[in-house]
């Protein structure tokens, strides 16, 4: 799969020209971008940020060092949100089924946040899905929000988020938000040694690692969404397996709490509701 993408992106192509032109042999120029791709590659630099770009809900966003690369997984959320606003939007066919469920928040007038946007990919693959609501993306990183700010661009879904250069979600009014979403880092320093060597060695480490038990950014987003929140609010995040059952007790006094598993039955995404009352 490396040495496909690291073809298409040599030869400029998409994977249906690659595979529609098995006879195509590579000028000398390409032969020798090519090999300088598979020695950057050899050294452990993902093939996304060689490439500069990765799939994410359909949609090719740019990627750099300066991001997290998006990972199917984290389709999840976005899957969740759906869900609880009355869409099936499944991965296989994106189609949206106007079906609003029992106490799901009506899908006009919603305001969504998207704390830690890095590429922007969750933010981007909701407004393009819900097309009437209003997201916010927020990151810590001045240059992650100019990747975002770029895919949001290629995307002609600028005009329909609102960046955020902000820790979490500081400066956010109380009772103002309904879905607060997010890709926390998660990682504990524990697991280091188990991370995969190029995103321990290559991805931005603030968007990995959240400190020595991995639920250190995710206990100060806790009680920040339970603020800023309408009472019947919802807020969805990205865990792993090794942090579901510390993610629980976190969650007390919330409603609704469930952990939803991803397609490898591993704990991914944790779900909870702001007491209405």
């Amino acid at each position: 799969m490396n040495a496909e993408l690291l073809i298409m992106f040599t030869l400029d192509c998409d994977r249906a020209y690659l595979y529609a032109h098995p006879e195509r042999e590579l000028t000398d120029d390409e032969m020798h971008r090519y090999d300088e791709a598979l020695a950057r590659r050899s050294t452990g630099v993902p093939a996304q940020y060689i490439t500069g770009h990765q799939e994410f809900w359909g949609m090719d966003l740019i990627v750099t060092p300066a991001v997290l690369i998006p990972r199917p997984e984290t389709e999840h959320v976005v899957e969740a949100v759906l869900e609880l606003v009355g869409l099936n939007a499944s991965i296989q066919n994106k189609r949206q089924v106007q079906e609003q469920r029992a106490g799901a928040p009506a899908l006009h007038n919603l305001r969504i946040v998207d704390v830690g946007t890095g590429s922007g990919a969750i933010a981007l693959a909701l407004a393009r899905e819900l097309p009437t609501t209003e997201i916010h993306a927020i990151d810590i990183s001045p240059e992650a929000l100019e990747v975002a700010r770029a895919n949001a661009a290629r995307h002609d879904l600028r005009s329909r988020i609102e960046f955020h250069h902000a820790d979490l979600l500081d400066g956010f009014p109380a009772d103002s938000v309904d879905f607060v979403v997010s890709n926390p880092p998660y990682v504990g320093g524990a697991e280091e040694d188990s991370v995969q060597l190029e995103v321990r060695k290559f991805e931005p480490r603030n968007a990995v690692f959240a400190g020595p038990t991995g639920v250190e950014v995710i206990e100060r987003l806790i009680p920040q969404a339970l603020t800023a929140l309408k009472p019947g609010g919802w807020l969805l995040f990205e865990i792993s397996g090794t942090i579901a059952e510390r993610v629980r007790p976190l969650l007390s006094g919330w409603e609704k709490i469930s952990i939803k598993n991803d397609l490898q039955g591993i704990a991914r995404v944790a779900v909870a509701r702001k007491p209405v009352g």
